[in-house]
C-alpha cells in the first residue's frame, strides 16, 4: 500500500487526496487536494469556473497522539453564476475562513460538552477564545434548521448569566424537550425576537405556552399568539404562598418581646414550610406550639397547605371553586402578604387553572436553566451573551457530536 493512501486512510476524511508530507518540528503537513477538479462554490456546492489560486494554506487536523498534523493546500477562487459571487472554493475538510478542519472543530465542540473550555485549550493546544469561535462554528453548522418549525408546546423562562441583571431567555420546545431559541434579555422585547424570527404563521400554530408569571412574556404572548393559553407553573405558585408565609413568621419575629419566644418560632420555619404529609413528629409537634402560641403565623400555615391542596385537584371544576373560596378566605385573613397573593392569583387566575386542565408545567425549561447555570459556571469566565448563547445552544439544543478519535 502506498503511503498517500496510508495518511489518506490515516487522516478519515472522504473526498480527498494526499500527494506528499512533510515532516517538520511543527508536526506532519500532509499535502491535499480535493478529488474533483473544477472548484465548487462553497456557499451551493455547485460545480463552476475557477478565478485564480490563492497562496498555499494550513489547517489543523486531529493529531496522532502528541503529533500535530497540518493539512497543506491552495485553494482556489470560483465565480459563482448561480449566487452572483466571487469566493473561495468548497473544501471537503474545512469551512471557509477557519483554519481547522471540520473533524477538529467537531473534538473540540465535544469536548466542550463535557468539561470546561480551560481543559479543552490543553488537551487540543488551542487559545481559550478559540474554543468560543470553534463553538460558534459548530453550531450553526449542526444545529437542525428545522427546530422552529411546527412548535405547539413551548417553555419560556430567564435565568441571569452574570451580575447588574444580565439576563438570557430560553426558549424550549416541550414535545422534542430541547432549546429552540436562545435571546439575550428577558421580557417583551426578548420574547417578541423570537416570535418574529418564526413567523406570524407559525406564532398562530402555537397552542400553550408556559412561563412564570412575568408580565413581560405575558405580554409578548397575548400580542403575538393569542390563540395560545397561557399556563403559569405550579411551582412559581406554591413558592409565592411559601415566600407570604415566611414573610409572617418573620415578622412575628421583629414584634416579638420574649427572646425564647422569637427563637422558637425562627426555628419553626422548616416544619412551615414543609408539606404536611412529609410533617416528622417533631415538626408536628413545632406546629402544635405555633397552633397554641401564635395564632395568625398558623392561618399562614394553613393557607398555604389549602393552596397546595387546591393545586393537587385533578378534577378542573373543583380546582377553580377551592381557588376561589381560597381566593376570598386570603383577602380576609388580615394577613398583608398574603392578601397581595390573594390579588395575584385572581389576576392569573384563568393561566393557573389552565395547569389544572394540561398538567403541563414549566419544570423542563428550569431543568435546562439548571444544566446552563452550570455550563456558565464551568465555563470560567464567558463574558458574552453570545458565546453563553452558544453553549446551551450545543448542550441543549440536540446537536449530537461523535468525533473520530486519531
Amino acid at each position: 500500500m502506498r503511503l498517500t493512501t496510508v495518511l489518506r486512510r490515516l487522516i478519515a476524511v472522504t473526498s480527498i487526496f494526499v500527494r506528499g508530507c512533510e515532516f517538520t518540528d511543527g508536526g506532519i503537513i500532509l499535502d491535499v487536494r480535493p478529488t474533483w477538479r473544477k472548484p465548487r462554490c462553497s456557499c451551493c456546492q455547485r460545480r463552476c469556473s475557477g478565478y485564480d489560486t490563492q497562496a498555499s494554506r494550513l489547517w489543523r487536523h486531529l493529531g496522532l497522539g502528541s503529533v500535530r498534523i497540518w493539512l497543506r493546500y491552495a485553494p482556489r477562487r470560483a465565480r459563482c453564476r448561480r449566487c452572483n459571487v466571487t469566493r473561495v472554493e468548497h473544501l471537503p475538510w474545512a469551512s471557509p475562513n477557519t483554519g481547522f478542519t471540520m473533524a477538529f472543530e467537531e473534538m473540540c465542540a465535544y469536548l466542550a460538552q463535557i468539561t470546561d473550555w480551560t481543559s479543552v485549550t490543553k488537551l487540543l493546544g488551542i487559545d481559550w477564545r478559540t474554543v468560543g469561535v470553534i463553538i460558534g462554528r459548530v453550531v450553526d453548522r449542526e444545529l437542525d434548521p428545522s427546530r422552529l418549525e411546527g412548535l405547539r408546546r413551548i417553555g419560556v423562562d430567564e435565568f441571569s448569566y452574570r451580575k447588574r441583571h444580565r439576563y438570557i431567555t430560553i426558549v424550549v420546545d416541550h414535545d422534542s424537550r430541547r432549546v429552540v431559541w436562545a435571546g439575550e434579555g428577558k421580557g417583551a422585547k426578548a420574547l417578541t425576537r423570537f416570535f418574529a424570527q418564526i413567523g406570524p404563521e407559525a406564532c398562530r400554530q402555537l397552542e400553550t405556552v408556559t412561563m412564570d408569571m412575568s408580565a413581560g412574556y405575558r405580554r409578548a404572548v397575548l400580542d403575538h399568539a393569542p390563540q395560545a393559553t397561557i399556563v403559569f407553573d405550579r411551582f412559581h405558585v406554591q413558592k409565592l404562598a411559601g415566600e407570604a408565609l415566611d414573610q409572617v413568621r418573620r415578622q412575628v419575629v421583629r414584634e416579638a418581646d420574649d427572646s425564647e419566644f422569637a427563637r422558637a418560632i425562627k426555628r419553626s420555619r422548616w416544619p412551615l414550610l414543609k408539606n404536611a404529609e412529609d410533617a416528622t413528629e417533631k415538626d408536628t409537634r413545632k406546629l402544635s406550639d405555633v397552633e397554641r402560641t401564635y395564632k395568625p403565623l398558623y392561618r399562614a400555615y394553613l393557607l398555604k397547605e389549602a393552596l397546595r391542596k387546591a393545586l393537587s385537584r385533578r378534577q378542573p371544576w373543583r380546582a377553580r371553586r377551592d381557588l376561589r373560596e381560597w381566593i376570598g378566605w386570603a383577602a380576609r385573613s388580615r394577613l398583608e402578604p398574603f392578601k397581595r397573593l390573594s390579588r395575584t392569583i385572581r389576576k392569573h387566575f384563568d393561566g393557573i387553572t389552565a395547569y389544572i386542565e394540561l398538567r403541563l408545567t414549566n419544570g423542563l425549561v428550569e431543568g435546562i436553566n439548571a444544566k446552563s447555570r452550570m455550563i456558565a459556571r464551568r465555563a470560567y469566565g464567558i463574558h458574552s451573551a453570545h458565546a453563553l448563547m452558544g453553549m446551551i445552544m450545543l448542550c441543549s439544543g440536540g446537536i449530537v457530536l461523535s468525533p473520530a478519535l486519531p
